[in-house]
């Protein structure tokens, strides 16, 4: 029995796309493996044991732990209620089209979308597997398996390469692989580390797996990545990231998979983000970019504000002068409690201290020690200027089509400098957020229609910033593709 494969002969999104006259770059389509062939690669890479461990621990599957637990258990270990199916199952085409490169690469143009970077599911969670071998193990066989698949679909689609980052050496082993080996030029790495905290392992694994420390990489870090972001620079790959935040504290409902989702990308993004700000990294390297997928762009305004607000008012100089107990003139002080204090101080006026109250009486916060005041000093912050070199020509943050909240990232009245955030398209295509590929173009451009955004915005939000996030290091990276040629003109005119 033969199925007729009827496909629309032109979407909305494709006419958008004729009338814009600019390309159109996606930053992060999602597909999914076809389990059969990966497990060839994992078994390749890793042997037998390692490929049928891995079977076992496939998150999100009928195997998680949520799903075999007693609503007991889960009460008793806190475990945080995962996702039922994220794969879009109301249409067998788009179904299809997450797991065939060339059905992918076929529909693009139905999308309206000239170029897209591919984000593998194995590919976002392999870095964040706890036991070394196997995660290292996904990761090449990852690495390995959607090179090979998409090199015949290079002009339209590029897949990231996935980084596992627990030490500086296993991410370089694994970056120089992917990208001189298998000719990636695209990559993604975890957001984050869990680490147990040191004081708590005496306790057994148990305990360590609970109490753990988030490892971002850059501030307060347990080893030093320059080494990997000097990596990343030596082999002109821009660094990305798609990380979740579910599981964390505040995202562990037990019942409720949407009260641990809402927003759980944008903390990941956001812990990472200024990690890399006050680890002084976007310093110490100043021509890296980094890439922050399906959070949105909302978060990226409003750090980008406090960074700012917080140089403002807690500077080193703006502390000594404004909050220094040093400063206080005790007799003046002791006059205002006198005049005013009435019955409330009747009598104990002596034991006023400081008149800082609790704070101030805890003898170790004192100007002799006082930690570092300067907290912006490893990131190269001297005044306001700095923290827009430091945050805004870094950082680069990926939004969902529908997402109107991208309206913040281009209000140029309210943002500092009149600046425009990075934010570009990251469809987040292929998962229950967007079941219809052909809808990410007309969604982009409603945000024109109803005011939200403007023409000029939309141009950055879809081609510009995409292109200079990914030139920004390898002005090759468009060569070859559909893009060359605007990718040419970019460059010509940012020169």
């Amino acid at each position: 029995m033969t199925i007729a494969l009827e496909r629309p002969k032109k979407t909305k999104s494709a006419e958008i796309r004729e009338r814009l006259g600019y390309p159109i770059i996606d930053t992060d389509v999602h597909t999914q493996e076809f389990q059969p062939a990966f497990l060839d690669y994992l078994e390749q890479v890793g042997g037998t044991a390692i490929a049928e461990r891995f079977q076992e621990h496939l998150p999100g599957s009928s195997r998680s732990k949520w799903f075999q637990q007693s609503w007991e258990e889960r009460r008793l270990y806190r475990t945080t209620r995962p996702p039922f199916w994220t794969r879009p199952t109301s249409d067998v085409l788009n179904l299809a089209t997450i797991s065939l490169p060339k059905l992918l690469h076929e529909r693009l143009q139905e999308a309206g979308t000239d170029f897209a970077v591919v984000y593998p599911n194995l590919a976002t969670m392999g870095p964040h597997i706890g036991y070394e071998e196997m995660r290292r193990a996904v990761c090449r066989a990852a690495n390995t398996y959607h090179a090979e698949i998409f090199r015949p679909y290079s002009d339209r689609l590029t897949p990231i390469a996935t980084i596992p980052m627990h030490t500086p050496e296993e991410a370089i082993e694994e970056l120089e692989y992917a990208v001189k080996v298998l000719g990636l030029k695209a990559i993604q790495i975890p957001g984050h580390i869990r680490r147990p905290i040191p004081a708590f392992e005496k306790y057994g694994e148990e305990v360590a797996n609970e109490a753990i420390w988030i490892d971002t990489f850059g501030l307060d870090s347990k080893y030093d990545y320059d080494p990997f972001w000097a990596k990343c620079v030596e082999l002109k790959v821009v660094p990305t990231t798609h990380s979740s935040g579910m599981g964390w504290i505040n995202r562990r409902s037990i019942s409720n998979y949407q009260y641990n989702h809402i927003g759980h990308f944008a903390a990941a993004g956001e812990a990472l983000c200024k990690s890399l700000f006050f680890g002084g990294v976007t310093h110490r390297f100043p021509t890296l970019k980094f890439a922050f997928l399906e959070g949105g762009s909302a978060w990226g305004a409003s750090l980008y504000a406090d960074l700012i607000w917080h140089w403002d008012t807690r500077n080193k100089d703006h502390l000594l002068e404004n909050n220094n107990p040093d400063n206080i003139n005790r007799e003046e002080l002791l006059e205002y409690f006198v005049r005013y204090g009435g019955e409330l101080v009747h009598n104990r006026v002596e034991q006023l201290g400081s008149g800082l109250g609790f704070h101030g009486s805890n003898e170790l916060i004192t100007t002799d020690n006082p930690g570092n005041l300067d907290e912006f000093e490893v990131a190269g912050v001297k005044g306001p200027e700095d923290v827009r070199e430091r945050f805004l020509k870094h950082f680069y943050f990926g939004t969902e089509s529908d997402d109107t909240r991208v309206a913040h990232a281009f209000n140029r009245k309210a943002n500092p400098y009149g600046d425009r955030i990075k934010a570009f398209l990251g469809s987040d295509s292929g998962h229950w957020d967007v079941p219809d590929i052909t809808a990410v173009a007309a969604n982009a451009y409603s945000m024109v229609e109803r005011n939200i955004i403007t023409e000029e915005d939309l141009q950055y939000f879809l081609s510009i910033h995409p292109l200079e996030l990914y030139t920004s290091l390898n002005r090759d990276f468009f060569k070859g593709t559909a893009v060359e040629k605007a990718a040419d003109e970019f460059l010509a005119r940012k020169n």
